[in-house]
């Protein structure tokens, strides 16, 4: 029997309660000081949260900081660390993610911190709001494009709250996973700066290098707009890529495409502006996309795609409002070319280190994904109590149960 069977043998043999985060914690929502007045922003010193940042996981430093005067001119609250932070809303995947910090700061009103009593550790509490994503992304109100939390339905919402002695084994165990696959992340980590090292020695400028822009080597156009309403009715063969940086820009497939062959994309707005993307086959691109079309022959389009990895960034627009690279600007941007032959024999070389950073089926990346997919299946066997009866081995056979009866449908 493991230390957390006796401990729950001993402590709740007959189960746990379930209790209302309201019950046991504090729910605070941020806010965002006025954008428009930059002695808010300017040089500030106190550490502010934005949604996005929740899919760090832990957070121990913000983007932006804002001052001693924007705190006082807005409605948000400094929290302590070890609070949970949980997305009330977001772009994409976001909204019903969680976060801990581990420094004290204050967030923008898209996000909710939890500040457990001493009934709860807060890292359990991650833990199990891990879990609960699918769930708490379901009840959020509105569709699944305007949808979101608030600050009630997280007090209301209900977790099972053994003995703290349990909570801490519990919290043992997952941390031993997770901090098995920080340690992978930091590895890929040092391989995504070494292959970035590489990459600027290998496109260094050179005055042999020929200098050309953008606008003289592609044809440039732009997305249109592509309803997820659309992309649900018409389910098919052909991805719809959009401003999002999960699954390499997906956000869905389409029975109709609109380009057929190798291109470059790039992501025109919000967050992920300026990010280049490769494409090779038959896709359509949302508004928030533009698209390089190649119209020379002395230019490689893989080599131009590690080049413009680099510049892109470099030009979009900054500033308190929303991040863009519109066309008109990356038309001018200049990216300098080898011959062609050199040019091939750089994007091969930077293609290399790529892969070993980017591909799910080999190396680091593989491992990392294999790690969570365990991480996320102890985590859901040692959250899932009853609230009368039910032991862990009981639970973890009707498991074996269910994977043996999946796969004899299956068959």
């Amino acid at each position: 029997m493991t230390k957390l069977e006796q401990l729950i043998e001993q402590l709740c043999p007959d189960g746990v309660d379930y209790r209302n985060i309201g019950s046991f914690a504090t729910c605070t929502p941020g806010a965002t000081p006025s954008t428009s007045k930059k002695e808010y922003w300017e040089n500030g010193t106190i550490p502010w949260m934005s949604s996005g940042e929740v899919n760090l996981g832990e957070v121990a430093k913000t983007e932006k900081n804002i001052t001693q005067l924007g705190y006082d001119n807005s409605s948000t609250k400094m929290v302590p660390a070890n609070t949970v932070v949980i997305a009330l809303a977001g772009q994409g995947k976001t909204r019903g993610k969680v976060a801990i910090t581990k420094i004290p700061l204050c967030t923008n009103q898209s996000l909710c911190s939890i500040i457990t009593d001493d009934t709860v550790l807060s890292r359990y509490l991650l833990h199990f709001l891990r879990s609960q994503y699918l769930k708490l992304r379901d009840i959020s109100s509105g569709d699944g494009t305007r949808g979101g939390l608030n600050v009630k339905m997280i007090k209301a919402y209900q977790i099972p709250v053994p003995p703290i002695e349990i909570q801490a084994e519990i919290v043992r165990i997952l941390d031993n996973f997770t901090n098995l696959t920080a340690e992978l992340i930091a590895e890929l980590s040092a391989r995504k700066k070494q292959y970035e090292y590489y990459r600027e020695e290998l496109l260094n400028i050179n005055a042999d290098f020929e200098l050309k822009k953008i606008k003289d080597i592609c044809d440039i156009t732009r997305g249109k707009v592509i309803s997820k309403d659309y992309i649900r009715d018409n389910v098919g063969a052909y991805p719809v890529f959009s401003s999002q940086t999960e699954n390499n820009g997906e956000l869905g497939k389409i029975s109709t495409y609109a380009y057929d062959g190798e291109f470059l994309t790039w992501t025109t707005d919000g967050a992920n502006a300026g990010s280049i993307f490769y494409r090779n086959g038959k896709f359509s691109i949302t508004n928030v996309c533009g698209l390089l079309s190649v119209k020379v022959t002395d230019v490689d389009v893989r080599y131009l795609f590690h080049a413009l990895t680099i510049e892109a960034p470099k030009h979009v627009s900054s500033g308190m409002g929303n991040p863009k690279l519109m066309s008109n600007v990356m038309e001018k941007i200049t990216i300098q070319f080898p011959n062609l032959k050199t040019q091939k024999r750089i994007a091969y070389v930077l293609d290399n280190f790529e892969a070993i950073c980017s591909d799910l089926n080999i190396g680091l990346p593989a491992e990392i994904e294999a790690r969570q997919k365990q991480y996320e299946y102890y985590r859901d066997l040692l959250l899932t109590f009853a609230e009368t009866g039910g032991k862990l081995a009981d639970r973890q056979t009707d498991r074996q149960t269910d994977r043996q009866t999946d796969r004899q449908t299956d068959r």
